[in-house]
């Protein structure tokens, strides 16, 4: 038996009609919430694993996407699949809760009828009711935790550091939080973590002697069974973020030394191996396959939830890939059985997290109030008023993106503009209050200068191009795992199945072809050269802040989305009128 809220107050309204007291009425519809997160204990080696938070302490709504193409030996498959066609593969029935938590489908009216999602005080009371099964079970966090918040941003993380300590991480890699400087990192990763929170990651190094900067792997024993847990953060972190934050670091895939990281992990002793990582899916799929000993790879980057995981062969035997979708949502709980010093099956559930289900934990309540209170009034600031759902997930654009674009574009008397194609952003739903905060949820970051600048037309193709190569090359090993850029005023067709530098076409501008040679003035912010940091502008979040008090109320409007060529039958693309 499980509850939603609507059942869960039509409990309450019947138990009253009946006569039972108010303490009945809560235990009843209570052990109906509780069911949901019944799982019973298997095995005896368990790992729960949460990534992609992006700093939200708080419930959240957060729409998945209905865009998320796969190409070539990844069309149609798992991770590339929205919606409907998610929910069939998944065995998910439409309109429940895990249809609600895990896709697009209707979103306004479920959110509504489910409530909020996440929240570390939620969480926690989650991962103490795993634990209590599960004796011993360890937490890891998949990375960019430090990043994607108001005050993660205005406590340089250390709002998140406290709360990853209070929730109990034990181990943990990373990707956003090398944009905090390799100093601040290294700080808290000396200071707040030291015997605390392993911080992992066998793939960086030092620019100079290619010395570990840290620890590439941590053994924690479980039921007396070594396990051994191995850090990927992520490879392309000098080219997707500033390079001047991380100038004495390498990143990369670093594949040779995962497979002698490994083999070093297995002559300790590891009978469990288990890799946490930022690759993103594709390139833990492809990575998977390639080198042995792995046992799972507990993805993060992409913020795709899988529910199952993906068994990929290899060298080894069978590797297990997964990864826990973002902001909080959801808590993967894996379970191995290991017997004669192996694992010999497993269990894996992603469990949502629905706010009105769980309790919050009070100690966790406390602490995310007394981290909020210095800013509640800069948070809570009122801006402006939606009149459609705001989000930002999706390969080409998302609601609060082209909110983003407009605001540039007038803003700054631009004819085109450009928006990063991140994944990380809450979503609003229609009639909600566009605060401080919830614009800082989109726009947190520590290069946050706006830009305004003439690019010829070849410039541009360029610029397209080499994001779609990121996005849709057919390699995993050359995709950043993030989504295309976000484009104002121009329109253009892209072809994800091309070669490179033959996918953008039919550039045009209020009906025009786009001409090379010709200049067009572009606004667009969050640029990587170090030339915008020594000369910085106004920050993104002043220059929408400004625009939305001007516009007052944000009506719907039709999306400047791509014409997509190649990919008829795709089963990640939903048309937007299931919206």
């Amino acid at each position: 038996m499980s509850l939603n809220r609507r059942e869960f107050l039509q409990a309450l309204a019947i138990a009253s009609a009946g006569g039972m007291g108010l303490h009945s009425e809560l235990s009843y519809a209570q052990s109906g919430a509780n069911s949901f997160y019944d799982l019973p204990k298997f095995g005896n080696v368990h790992l729960m694993h949460f990534t992609d938070c992006h700093a939200q302490l708080l419930p959240i709504y957060f729409r998945e996407p209905n865009v998320n193409i796969g190409i070539g030996s990844q069309a149609g498959k798992t991770p590339h699949l929205v919606g409907e066609y998610f929910l069939r593969e998944n065995g998910i029935a439409p309109g429940s809760r895990d249809a609600h938590a895990f896709t697009f489908l209707d979103f306004p009216s479920a959110a509504n009828h489910y409530g909020r999602m996440g929240g570390f005080a939620h969480m926690a009371t989650l991962i103490k009711k795993i634990k209590a099964s599960r004796p011993g079970a360890l937490l890891l966090d998949g990375g960019d935790t430090w990043q994607g918040s108001a005050t993660a941003l205005w406590t340089q993380g250390q709002d998140m550091v406290d709360a990853a300590l209070a929730l109990g991480v034990d181990v943990m890699t990373a990707h956003w939080e090398m944009t905090l400087g390799e100093q601040r990192v290294l700080e808290i990763v000396q200071k707040d973590f030291q015997n605390k929170i392993a911080f992992i990651a066998q793939n960086i190094s030092t620019s100079d002697f290619s010395d570990e900067v840290f620890a590439p792997y941590v053994i924690r024993e479980m039921n007396g069974i070594p396990i051994a847990i191995i850090g990927q953060a992520f490879p392309y972190t000098p080219v997707a973020n500033p390079r001047y934050f991380t100038p004495n670091w390498t990143f990369g895939i670093q594949e040779a030394n995962l497979q002698t990281t490994i083999d070093h992990a297995r002559s300790k002793g590891a009978k469990v191996v288990v890799l946490l990582s930022h690759n993103g899916m594709d390139v833990d799929l492809k990575l998977a396959s390639r080198v042995r000993g792995l046992d799972a790879i507990l993805g993060g980057h992409t913020h795709d939830g899988v529910p199952i995981p993906v068994k990929v062969k290899n060298a080894g035997g069978i590797t297990l890939v997964t990864n826990a979708g973002s902001n909080g949502k959801f808590l993967g709980i894996l379970d191995f059985d290991v017997r004669g010093g192996k694992p010999v099956d497993f269990r894996y559930k992603l469990l949502p997290i629905f706010s009105d289900l769980l309790p919050a934990d009070q100690k966790i309540s406390d602490l995310v109030s007394g981290i909020r209170k210095p800013f509640e009034s800069r948070l809570n600031e009122k801006l402006a008023v939606t009149d459609e759902l705001l989000y930002r997930r999706g390969n080409f654009n998302g609601s609060f993106d082209q909110l983003i674009l407009d605001g540039l574009m007038i803003q700054k008397n631009a004819e085109i503009a450009f928006s990063p194609g991140f994944r990380w952003g809450t979503s609003l739903l229609p009639g909600q209050a566009i605060t401080m905060e919830g614009l800082m949820d989109q726009t947190a970051i520590t290069y946050p200068y706006t830009t305004d600048s003439l690019m010829t037309g070849e410039a541009i193709k360029i610029v397209l191009e080499d994001v779609a190569d990121n996005l849709f090359n057919p390699d995993p090993y050359y995709q950043q795992g993030g989504d295309m850029v976000r484009v104002g005023g121009l329109r253009y067709t892209i072809d994800p199945n091309a070669g490179m530098g033959s996918r953008i076409s039919n550039m045009e501008l209020n009906g025009v072809l786009i001409e090379a040679g010709k200049n067009y003035r572009v606004a667009g912010w969050a640029p990587v050269s170090e030339d915008a940091r020594n000369s910085p502008t106004e920050p993104i979040w002043d220059l929408i802040a400004r625009h939305l008090k001007d516009v007052k109320i944000i009506k719907p409007k039709k999306l400047n989305e791509p014409i997509i060529k190649g990919v008829t039958n795709n089963l990640g693309i939903a048309p937007l009128n299931k919206a």
